[in-house]
């Protein structure tokens, strides 16, 4: 019986906790919700892709704060993606989620790096744009399978004068 009481009392802590994370979750989403604009809509007719990756999207940050995650309007959930440049801006699909369009106007920068909330690595595995949304500026992360295609995209996106830097972090 002491064992079956203990149990259960450890299964309700679990729950207690994974419901206090679900209720942070939803307080910073809504918070957000009203700091951040909503995100634009990709266009129905972007055209031909000029460059395509397919990775891990990792996360979209407030730029500067590379561990304070954006989880409103689904941008908090990491996936698989296909990142893909058109003459107008970049699109994350993201599959299943909801598709985040940059416009290529909003670019402000383009880095790769060794970490965003969510993911940290060794090297600078991670292609960062920043971007300006609203009032607001963001760094969106992806994780491409093709480590060797970020130069292209370092170039392509750096043609209209986006600043090109290094890794953010030490």
């Amino acid at each position: 019986m002491e064992r079956l009481l203990l149990t259960l009392l450890v299964a309700a802590f679990f729950a207690l906790c994974v419901y206090g994370m679900w209720l942070g979750w939803r307080r910073k989403a809504r918070s957000q919700s009203a700091r951040i604009a909503p995100f634009p809509e990709p266009p129905v007719e972007p055209g031909e892709p000029l460059l395509a990756a397919d990775g891990l999207y990792v996360s979209t940050t407030i730029a500067g704060r590379w561990q304070e995650r954006v989880v409103t309007r689904g941008a908090g959930m990491r996936g698989y993606a296909t990142l893909r440049l058109y003459e107008d801006g970049v699109e994350v699909d993201r599959g299943r989620a909801p598709a985040i369009w940059i416009p290529r106007a909003s670019i402000t920068g383009i880095r790769t790096d060794k970490g965003m909330a969510g993911k940290v690595m060794g090297t600078d595995s991670l292609l960062v744009l920043t971007w300006r949304l609203g009032g607001e500026e963001l760094d969106t992360g992806f994780r491409g399978d093709d480590l060797d295609a970020y130069p292209r995209w370092l170039d392509e996106l750096g043609k209209n004068g986006t600043e090109i830097k290094g890794s953010a972090q030490s």
